[in-house]
């Protein structure tokens, strides 16, 4: 969204599906959470999440070298950091729920 409120990016319907994947990763964090059909959706959510951080940390596509060259380059890279601690954390949870429902039990 900074790209498109900086002028970088066009903006349009086309910025809705990142928002229908984050309803999905929610719905599963927040509706199934403990079972295993939500653990999985959070599973593939984070491993998504890190999908776009390596994305844009490689710089792929125009608007990363756009970005890089101007002045919301620190914002943009701190918020690639929470992207993946997010994901990371969430991959490692969601990951230990799928192969272990009641971890938390086992205490």
């Amino acid at each position: 969204m900074d790209e498109i409120a900086r002028g970088i990016a066009p903006g349009g319907v086309s910025g809705l599906g990142g928002v229908a994947i984050l309803v999905v990763w929610l719905y599963g964090t927040l509706v199934l959470a403990g079972r295993r059909s939500g653990y999985v959706i959070m599973l593939l959510g984070s491993m998504s999440g890190l999908g776009v951080l390596i994305l844009h940390m490689r710089g792929v596509g125009l608007v990363g070298s756009r970005i890089a060259n101007s002045s919301g380059i620190f914002f943009w890279v701190w918020t690639l950091v929470a992207l993946g601690v997010t994901s990371t954390l969430s991959m490692i949870l969601s990951a230990r729920g799928v192969w272990n429902p009641r971890w938390e039990e086992s205490r």
